[in-house]
């Protein structure tokens, strides 16, 4: 496989398994909160509430309804480029390139 190939089946990689998390977390916050994940702003706005688990903290917390909000005080939100960063750090420690 070239290079490219290796980075491109490794971005997928990471991208499906970064869904699944995000999906999971999606489902216990939504059980957790029954269901009342935004705010009013957020609910008139018509934010997506899945919106709210990737990409910008800011835009998340301006939406996020309290008990979504404390729901994460428990279960931390993980964006996607966290969880690539982990991705990363756990291929290279299986590596032996971690420094």
């Amino acid at each position: 496989m070239s290079i490219i190939g290796s980075a491109f089946a490794d971005w997928r990689e990471v991208r499906e398994e970064y869904e699944e998390l995000r999906l999971a977390a999606y489902m216990l916050a939504e059980e957790a909160t029954n269901g009342a994940l935004l705010n009013a702003r957020g609910r008139a706005a018509g934010i997506d509430p899945g919106s709210l688990f990737m990409g910008n903290e800011r835009r998340a917390r301006a939406y996020a309804s309290p008990e979504l909000l404390e729901h994460w005080q428990k279960h931390p939100r993980v964006t996607y480029a966290d969880y690539e960063r982990q991705w990363v750090r756990e291929r290279e420690a299986e590596m032996g390139l971690a420094s």
